[in-house]
């Protein structure tokens, strides 16, 4: 970690291309405005060899390149932008005390992208690692709360802001509560669990921007359209303003347009690929561009996810949005790979698919959803 400019308020969990071209660039573009709280520190929370050399890259504090290619309203985009908001990269394991130490006072605003399996915690995270010389912890979750937990030592009156950006319902919820239970366990007591849920601010956000493929040896190739929906919440304090951000009352909205119509798109789209043995490197793109296919996505939108939504009231929202869906899937520059939206492709199932399945048993009894229960069901 570098110590030649003060450590940042803003502190990222997650080194990954779609951070890059999404918070890190947005608060990148505010800070050219005047409108950012500060600069970023990453911390690489995996040993893998690619995060191991973006956070080797992150750490020269030298901008990157998101490379924004696109169709929008019929448009053609493309724009070469530099990023540089990012001032300091750390390794976790290896900074891991000065990470503590900067955390305690400077920071005042945690993003976090962990992956599809971010929040799992690991059996050898135990209360020992509070100790003030302790190794890191293993897991993401348990990082955080000693983090916290040393905050909260140091000034049990300070304030937190934290956005995770996982795609998981109610996200800033669900990592609360987890890091409650956790505390719990740990037996760190009452005081501290009440600072958790009283002091830190855990924000409910969903993110949406396709970040098609990274560049070497960091940077991204990114879609025009972008989204960061947050959850109003009194006393929360943002990282920086930008027209990308949306504060609002009604996040599930949101969600529920991106988790079934462009989520459960991809997931769809996956599913064939995996089934229909379609060649190894098809992209989106190229699958938007097979007739057969896109007759059937257009199908499944049509009749299995739109007549939920028309339950619901939202008909001419959801219309909306999968016309834009429609045109970033057809997005000609994005290299979107089938084989990469296919990772961990049965939970992404459960995520995207069941909740419609679900609300469409509650909102709209008689409707029939065959091709969904089938992908649902299969062993893809």
């Amino acid at each position: 970690m570098s110590d030649s400019h003060q450590f940042p308020p803003i502190l990222q969990f997650g080194t990954s291309r779609f951070l890059q071209a999404h918070v890190d660039l947005f608060v990148s573009q505010a800070l050219e405005r005047g409108a950012a709280l500060g600069r970023i520190a990453v911390v690489q929370t995996t040993d893998s060899p690619a995060s191991t050399a973006r956070t080797a890259a992150l750490a020269s504090g030298t901008p990157y390149r998101v490379l924004i290619q696109g169709v929008d309203n019929g448009q053609v985009v493309e724009q070469n932008l530099q990023a540089s908001a990012i001032s300091h990269a750390l390794q976790a394991g290896e900074q891991w005390p000065a990470l503590r130490q900067s955390f305690v006072e400077q920071v005042k605003v945690v993003v976090s992208n962990t992956g599809d399996r971010g929040y799992l915690l690991d059996p050898r995270d135990t209360s020992a690692l509070l100790a003030p010389q302790a190794a890191a912890p293993i897991s993401f979750p348990a990082k955080l709360l000693v983090l916290l937990h040393d905050r909260w030592q140091h000034d049990a009156c300070s304030t937190l802001s934290l956005f995770p950006c996982e795609l998981v319902a109610r996200n800033g919820d669900v990592l609360r509560d987890l890091l409650v239970a956790l505390a719990r366990s740990w037996a760190l007591g009452e005081g501290f669990q009440a600072y958790l849920t009283q002091n830190c601010r855990w924000a409910n956000s969903l993110v949406d921007r396709i970040v098609s493929r990274a560049l070497e040896p960091v940077g991204a190739v990114a879609e025009p359209y972008a989204l960061w929906a947050i959850e109003r919440q009194e006393g929360l304090t943002l990282p920086c303003s930008h027209e990308a951000i949306v504060l609002t009352d009604d996040l599930d909205h949101y969600e529920r347009l991106k988790l079934f119509t462009l989520n459960l798109g991809h997931s769809y789209l996956a599913e064939r690929w995996l089934s229909d043995g379609r060649p190894e490197d098809e992209t989106v793109y190229q699958a938007m561009h097979s007739p057969a296919l896109r007759a059937d996505l257009e199908t499944l939108w049509a009749g299995e996810v739109l007549p939920v939504f028309a339950a619901l009231g939202q008909l001419d929202a959801a219309r909306r949005y999968i016309d834009s869906v429609r045109e970033r899937f057809a997005n000609p520059f994005l290299q979107h790979r089938l084989a990469d939206i296919a990772t961990n492709h049965k939970d992404k199932k459960q995520r995207r698919l069941l909740p419609l399945i679900e609300l469409a048993a509650r909102v709209a009894p008689g409707l029939e959803q065959p091709v969904l229960r089938t992908v649902l069901l299969s062993q893809h």
